[in-house]
């Protein structure tokens, strides 16, 4: 069998090195040859072209087999030609023929299962199509990620076996791309991440290209989603690049998911102002816009008392939200709804703070001296508490009259006596240091005393 298929592979090589002898000349091989390379790149190009014709008139399965078909011969034939013109042919078999490897059926066979993979691998991009074209949940770009995802598996698988069917001992291969695997996985940990996180985002779907989109500190318009990245352009032109694992891990506000949004501007009133009527003006405002939608109605609603006003909220819906019509929007209603305040003589008050106060009647006082605090029987505390507080009686307490007290009083509630007795106590006498001393030490009466000692001595 193995010599019956090199007998016949050498029959046709020497059948292809003929065509060397009818361009026997280097100019006429090099044309043939470009020709054949020409045709060969055309015959994909013309196949790509005609491959809408073909199917309209055939099914798809049966436009697949006719091109790939078609491209094969094609491929094979150039080949041939090429090497024919310059007697190449029967030296590729003679070459081949000493690999014990390479033979007819496998090759055969080979070439067979790599042309299915490539048929299947059309018909499950049509598959994927057919199956999400009645689902919304889908979009382009989700449908292109699970097809080549489909493609991925059918090659991987097709190569497999076609190791398999060579002998290759795919034992060592496998525990190579363990490895490989693990190494690449410490390396990129964040990159797989990023990747296993767009996965997540695809099938998730939290937000579609073009939605308007808040993640995190970033706001803006989403421009293209990614295995790895999320690109979204800022309402300032900026385009921020957010790694996937980020975008799944923080909170996302989507504005554009219902396709309308609501949006409340607080205007304050005036608390002598009618609140009820305060709200049917800001209602009637806001009915007559073009800027927001009529359905649903808008509404006025008494949120809170402020620090200075009623607090209304003016509550309104806009179609297709964008930034652009959110600010008009607004715009509009904070216009109508001022004019009309205006109109009818409602008051917008500004920041208020009120102040008040209290008159002091009485009070407390602190003690500051052991030997000149007052006592409701009129003498004084020899040994008061440390830092007593004393509150002075009724009649100790000045009036504006100056009546109400027994005796001359300072302004706060001692008496003249006791005040006088305080800064006497204050004063040092002018003497010798033992007599400085003795003063300090003795009381105030007992300094008259001595004072009137020196003066009967020096008249004597």
């Amino acid at each position: 069998m193995i010599q019956s298929d090199a007998s016949t592979a050498m029959e046709v090589a020497r059948s292809l090195n003929e065509l060397s002898r009818v361009f026997d000349t280097a100019l006429t091989r090099t044309l043939v040859t470009g020709l054949a390379l020409g045709v060969l790149t055309g015959i994909g190009w013309v196949t790509t072209q005609v491959q809408t014709w073909l199917r309209e008139r055939l099914s798809d399965v049966t436009a697949d087999v006719v091109t790939v078909v078609v491209v094969g011969t094609t491929f094979v034939t150039a080949i041939g030609v090429s090497m024919g013109v310059w007697q190449l042919a029967d030296d590729v078999v003679r070459a081949t023929r000493g690999l014990e490897f390479i033979n007819g059926p496998n090759l055969a066979a080979t070439v067979v299962i790599l042309l299915v993979t490539h048929l299947l691998s059309r018909a499950g991009r049509r598959l994927v199509d057919g199956w999400v074209s009645n689902r919304q949940a889908f979009d382009q770009h989700e449908v292109e990620i699970t097809y080549r995802v489909l493609q991925i598996i059918l090659w991987v698988t097709a190569i497999s076996v076609v190791l398999g069917l060579w002998n290759v001992n795919l034992t060592g291969v496998l525990v190579g791309a363990g490895f490989a695997g693990i190494v690449v996985g410490m390396a990129a940990r964040q990159t797989l991440g990023a990747v296993l996180a767009g996965f997540v985002l695809m099938f998730a779907r939290p937000f579609e290209i073009g939605d308007w989109v808040e993640i995190g500190d970033n706001e803006g318009i989403v421009t293209d989603i990614s295995i790895v990245n999320t690109r979204v352009q800022t309402f300032d032109g900026e385009y921020v690049m957010i790694p996937n694992d980020i975008v799944s891990g923080q909170e996302v506000v989507n504005r554009s998911r219902k396709g309308r949004l609501r949006i409340e501007v607080e205007v304050g009133v005036d608390y002598d102002a009618d609140v009820p009527t305060a709200t049917e003006l800001a209602g009637e405002a806001m009915d007559d816009l073009d800027a927001i939608l009529s359905v649903p109605t808008p509404q006025v609603v008494v949120k809170e008392f402020g620090d200075s006003a009623i607090v209304l909220g003016c509550r309104f819906w806009i179609d297709k939200p964008s930034a652009r019509r959110k600010w008009r929007a607004r715009t509009a209603v904070v216009e109508s709804v001022k004019a009309a305040f205006d109109e009818a003589g409602v008051k917008i008050p500004f920041p208020q703070r009120e102040l008040s106060g209290r008159a002091e009647t009485g009070g407390f006082r602190h003690a500051e001296t052991s030997e000149s605090v007052p006592v409701e029987n009129g003498g004084v505390d020899a040994d008061p508490e440390p830092d007593a507080v004393v509150e002075p009686a009724d009649e100790d307490v000045p009036t504006p009259d100056g009546s109400g007290a027994s005796e001359r009083e300072s302004g706060f509630g001692i008496g003249g006596d006791d005040l006088g007795m305080t800064f006497t106590k204050g004063r040092v006498s002018l003497g010798d240091d033992g007599d400085d001393a003795d003063d300090r030490d003795a009381p105030d009466g007992g300094s008259d005393e001595r004072d009137g000692a020196d003066d009967a001595e020096g008249s004597s």
